[in-house]
Parts: structure tokens; C-alpha cells; sequence
């Protein structure tokens, strides 16, 4: 048999319906105010791109100042084609990237690892590569004669790593040597001219950048992938913590999109070539 309710019970399940009601229709609401980001840079009529040099993600030309480099092509295309915008680049470094995006300097910043101590600070795209530290050594140098693909092999006493001071690299190498020496160098230049002179037996660097440099000089460069992989991450879009989903979802649709079909890695391999011709006598 039904129980009755009370009049008092009545209103009560009443409001308590109104009050869902209420917040269902709110929702949508409040997502549709935070999926703003692009909407701002239409407004704008511009997107400005975060951009530190690294190659061949990120280059800049020093006589017309303009960049290049496969994630500026990514940038470009997103903005000109995606938002129907201009797209502005603006000139920083690797310490100040993800501090100019929080404070607004910039909508995305270019190939930012990804790391969970940078997701405290950012969000990140999906990402449009594969980040992995290869080793590239001078394959006459006696001491690693023997030197297979794991680290072990290297991590002898007597075996100097020569890698960039405050990277990526310098962080994952440092954690993993306990016999050899880590020399921290403060360019790739010099980190390149040491492995070249002997001073240094391996370079340790981005696979990526590694490769060119092995491609560049192959009388004498042998590139290694140590297994298992070191500090293998993804190379992304870094955007406001604050995006909405719907905005991500731009974003990580159209990096999809183009990495499935080969472009981005099409946009790559001219990157590379561009470093290359670069560096040719």
C-alpha cells in the first residue's frame, strides 16, 4: 500500500527536483563561459605562439629573425587554418616558457616534454611526438669497443658524458650514472665540439638532434637507443591549466588528425633537412 506524503514532504521533493533541474541546466552554462580560449584569440585576431630555439622543433633565422622548425609549421597551421587568425611568435627561453603562459605572454607554448612536474604548472595537448635521449659516440673510441645498447655498458670508470647544463638530458643522464663522469656543458655546441675533440666519449642529447648530428657526420657518429628507453616522454602543446575540455579538444583533434596521416611526421623530415643543410660546409 502508498504511503501519503505530507504536504511539508511534498514541497520538500519539489524544491529537491527544481534544485537538480537547476543544476543540470547550469552546467552547460558554466562550460560554455570557460570554453573561451579560442574564442579570445578570434577575438584577438591573433594567436601568439611561445617560442624557445631548439632545433629542429624550434629555429629561428638570426639575420631575418623568422622561425622554422616543425612545431612553428604545427603553430602556424593551427592558427591559419583552425581559428582563421594571424599567427605572432614570440622570442623567449626554456626557463621562462611555461612562466609566460601562466601570466598570459603567449597561448601555447612550442614542444614542451611532457613531465608531471610541468602538469603542476600547465596542460598539455596531446602530443605530436615522441621524446626519447639517445647516446651518439665516436665509433673508433677504443673504450667502447665492446659497448652494447644498455647504459651499463657505458657507465664505466674513465667514460665522461658530455650533455647541456639544466636539460632534460643533463636531469635523466645524471640519475642513471654512477661510475663514469657527467660533463655539463652550457650549449650543444660545446657539448658536440667535446664528443668531437675527445674530450668527451658520448653525447648525450634528444634522439632527434642526435640523429642530425649522426646523419651530419657519419664517417665517424654511431647513435645509440639505449634500452630500456631513457626519459621517453611526448612532445606537446603546453596550454593554461584553466582550458576548457571543449578547447582541448580542438587542439588534441587536429594533432591527431595529422600525426595519423603522416603529416606532422612529413613536417619533421623537412625540418631535419633544413638543420642539415645548415650545417653543411
Amino acid at each position: 500500500m502508498a504511503r501519503r506524503l505530507s504536504r511539508s514532504q511534498s514541497l520538500r521533493a519539489v524544491l529537491g527536483s527544481l534544485a537538480i533541474a537547476g543544476a543540470l541546466l547550469w552546467q552547460p552554462a558554466a562550460q560554455a563561459e570557460q570554453a573561451g580560449v579560442w574564442q579570445q584569440v578570434q577575438k584577438a585576431g591573433v594567436l601568439k605562439c611561445g617560442a624557445a630555439v631548439a632545433a629542429p622543433y624550434v629555429m629561428r633565422d638570426a639575420a631575418s629573425a623568422k622561425y622554422s622548425g616543425y612545431f612553428v609549421d604545427l603553430c602556424r597551421d593551427f592558427g591559419e587554418r583552425v581559428l582563421k587568425v594571424k599567427v605572432e611568435f614570440v622570442d623567449t627561453n626554456w626557463d621562462n616558457l611555461v612562466a609566460g603562459l601562466q601570466g598570459g605572454k603567449w597561448d601555447l607554448a612550442m614542444a614542451l616534454n611532457q613531465t608531471p612536474e610541468r602538469a603542476l604548472a600547465v596542460a598539455f595537448s596531446t602530443a605530436a611526438t615522441d621524446y626519447q635521449i639517445s647516446l651518439l659516440l665516436n665509433k673508433d673510441n677504443p673504450k667502447l669497443a665492446q659497448a652494447g645498447e644498455t647504459l651499463t655498458d657505458y657507465d664505466k670508470p674513465g667514460v665522461t658524458f658530455a650533455v647541456m647544463s639544466g636539460t632534460a638530458a643533463d636531469k635523466a643522464i645524471s640519475a642513471v650514472i654512477k661510475q663514469g663522469t657527467v660533463m655539463r656543458l652550457p650549449g650543444m655546441d660545446e657539448t658536440r665540439l667535446a664528443v668531437m675533440s675527445r674530450r668527451a666519449d658520448v653525447l648525450v642529447d634528444a634522439s632527434d638532434t642526435n640523429h642530425l648530428f649522426a646523419i651530419a657526420n657519419p664517417t665517424w657518429a654511431k647513435e645509440v637507443m639505449p634500452k630500456p628507453a631513457l626519459a621517453k616522454q611526448g612532445v606537446a602543446f603546453g596550454v593554461r591549466r584553466d582550458i576548457s575540455w571543449v578547447d582541448m579538444q580542438v587542439l588534441n583533434i587536429y594533432l591527431t588528425q595529422r600525426r595519423e596521416t603522416g603529416e606532422i611526421a612529413a613536417l619533421v623530415d623537412k625540418a631535419s633537412e633544413q638543420v642539415n643543410a645548415q650545417k653543411a660546409p
